[in-house]
């Protein structure tokens, strides 16, 4: 635009022109910058962050609440029946083999047994005059034999009521701890009715109630060892004994473990509490194709944000570094554990990364660049 001051000629940009030509600019930067950027979006790695396999020995053992109880379960009962005169020991109470545990009122079977005895000397006595005669030749065959059966029978009968007498006083069949007692002093008891309950000191189990899955994994477990709030941080090698054969109301198996020595339990008594713990297998055996059996394979432990579903397959993405690139990898779950890790039996090795979180968004092959992870002495990187 031209104009005239003067007789001079002066040239000044139009407002409008400059505006257009402004516009124009960032128009052209914008477009350039976009198409830039979506050019580095293709060539720039992305950032992910990883987690190393472990070996699932690294795994604190699996824990369970144990209760202690007696292997050996006795009702103790008189064979006789009769008054109770005495029940000399209360619940709580240690006895060893063979105390006196109860009285009954002896009267009627020593009356039973003085005039078993009387019988007995009156019979023994004709017997050996018999059998003096027949020695001699002065009696028959048949009053010997008389004479000697006789003997035998009175003897079996002396025998018996002395027994009867002696069972008047109960005793303990082993040693233990009276856990219950049944009967009281003046109660009449028939004979086989339990007067006392007798729990074993000598033999111990430990029963402790386990999931249908941990269950059927039984075999699985290496060992099993126990600890006691009393004995500190001892720790008792247990063995399996038994288990039971079906769930019970919650669902949940009853195993019974016993110590394996058998001794070293000092102050564990029946009704303790213990935790019971079991440190399972972390390695496998496989066979080729030719059924030969393959390098033992470890159990892996990865993280569960590291898994991606898809269907009844299960996969991973494991960084190959020196690619620079992610590979999809499909993996064997095994168990999901309670610290926010699984388990993984095939597909791993020890030492490999696999990517931690976002494995959703990423694809085979896809360029990744590993993540710094965070300094836990200098958190945020401010130093």
């Amino acid at each position: 635009m031209k104009y005239y001051f003067r007789g001079k000629t002066y040239r000044v940009s139009c407002p409008l022109c400059i505006l257009k030509q402004h516009v124009l600019f960032v128009c052209l930067a914008i477009l350039v910058g976009c198409g830039g950027n979506s050019k580095q979006g293709n060539e720039t790695a992305k950032m992910v962050n990883v987690s190393v396999c472990r070996d699932a020995s690294e795994l604190p053992p699996t824990s369970f609440t144990g209760l202690v109880r007696s292997a050996d379960l006795v009702n103790v009962a008189f064979r006789v029946s009769g008054t109770i005169s005495r029940v000399v020991v209360k619940e709580g109470d240690y006895v060893k083999k063979g105390q006196l545990l109860a009285i009954l009122d002896d009267r009627d079977y020593q009356v039973q047994l003085n005039a078993t005895k009387a019988e007995y000397e009156s019979v023994k006595a004709d017997a050996e005059r018999v059998i003096a005669l027949y020695e001699d030749g002065s009696t028959t065959a048949q009053n010997y034999d008389k004479a000697r059966y006789g003997l035998q029978q009175i003897s079996q009968k002396l025998a018996n009521h002395t027994n009867q007498l002696r069972d008047t006083r109960l005793v303990a069949p082993m040693a233990g701890v009276v856990k219950q007692k049944l009967r009281e002093s003046g109660e009449a008891v028939a004979a086989g009715l339990s007067v006392v309950e007798l729990s074993s000191s000598d033999r111990l189990e430990i029963e402790i109630d386990l999931p249908a899955k941990e269950f059927m994994n039984l075999n699985e477990y290496l060992e099993f060892y126990c600890t006691f709030n009393v004995t500190g941080a001892k720790c008792y090698p247990l063995k399996v004994v038994r288990t039971s054969v079906e769930a019970n109301a919650n669902q949940l198996y009853s195993v019974f473990l016993q110590f394996k020595d058998g001794v070293g339990h000092k102050g564990v008594t029946a009704g303790m509490s213990a935790m019971v713990y079991g440190r399972k297998s972390t390695h496998r055996s496989s066979m080729d194709e030719t059924g030969a059996v393959k390098d033992e394979e470890h159990d892996i432990i990865i993280p569960a944000t590291s898994l991606v579903r898809d269907g009844d397959v299960t996969r991973v993405f494991v960084v190959d570094e020196k690619e620079g690139v992610v590979r999809e990898r499909v993996v064997k779950l095994d168990f999901i554990n309670p610290d926010g890790t699984v388990t993984v039996s095939r597909g791993l090795s020890v030492g490999e990364k696999v990517v931690r979180t976002g494995a959703h968004s990423l694809s085979d092959g896809q360029k990744v660049e590993i993540m710094a992870e965070p300094s836990k002495t200098n958190v945020g990187g401010m130093i």
